[in-house]
């Protein structure tokens, strides 16, 4: 079984001027296993981001420690696949050479092997006429369909999510949440969200996160157990969202 532990982590930043220091994160303390996903909200600086480039290996922790399967995290690597907030593709390759690339990253040396999963995840993200175009050559919510599906054929052990889908429409997010879902069932490994959107992280995570800001901070970490699939016009689900409206203060619009 996959445990990732993030341990009393905290994580300052040098200002550019001066000596003065800004901490993003304070006393980060949970911990993720096979079979969770985790959604994480809060207003925005509250460190979210944050805490998945930790994950991720992209930056460090100031204090604390962060390990999957009890060895500390040192740097990249590809069983933790993290999708960014805007798409980082590379240019020079059409769609289907970068979805190819890091399939032949994560190891695979034989087309045969990865090539039915990409032709599958193409035509989920309605990108199979586009398979020959550049990057450039792609709306922005083509581009971050793009890059979720590039992470996603991988079948990392974490699954990194921060934001992915703010540039979708409606009906593309919805079904991009519904294979992401269907993903992380068949896996059964880690997927850890950050999203502004309440509903989204209700509709798929086992456990909600909100976070405090200045410095960021757990203000909650609570179990989602509604069954899936879950309907979002549930009284339960409707009760859950005011719950998480509150937390986050924004009480007085429901009143």
């Amino acid at each position: 079984m996959n445990i990732l532990t993030l341990n009393h982590v905290h994580k300052s930043f040098a200002r550019t001027e001066g000596e003065d220091v800004t901490q993003a994160l304070s006393d980060i303390t949970f911990t993720v296993k096979d079979g969770e996903f985790l959604s994480i909200v809060g207003p925005s600086g509250c460190g979210k981001s944050t805490i998945m480039r930790l994950i991720a290996g992209l930056i460090f922790p100031t204090a604390g420690t962060i390990t999957l399967n009890g060895e500390i995290i040192k740097g990249t690597d590809t069983e933790r696949g993290m999708v960014f907030q805007k798409p980082t593709l590379f240019p020079w390759l059409t769609v289907k050479q970068n979805l190819d690339f890091t399939a032949k990253m994560k190891g695979y040396t034989h087309k045969a092997d990865y090539e039915s999963e990409s032709e599958r995840l193409l035509e989920l993200a309605g990108l199979e006429e586009f398979r020959n175009d550049f990057p450039h050559q792609l709306s922005g919510g083509m581009a971050q369909r793009l890059a979720l599906i590039r992470t996603m054929i991988n079948k990392p052990r974490v699954f990194l999510l921060d934001e992915p889908l703010g540039a979708l429409d409606a009906f593309t997010r919805m079904n991009m949440q519904d294979e992401i879902l269907k993903l992380w069932q068949r896996s059964n490994h880690i997927v850890l969200m950050v999203t502004h959107d309440i509903d989204e992280a209700l509709y798929l995570g086992t456990r909600i996160i909100v976070m405090a800001p200045r410095p960021g901070r757990i203000r909650e970490d609570m179990k989602n157990e509604m069954p899936y699939p879950r309907v979002r016009t549930s009284d339960e689900f409707l009760q859950m969202r005011k719950r998480v409206l509150e937390m986050l203060n924004f009480g007085q619009i429901l009143n």
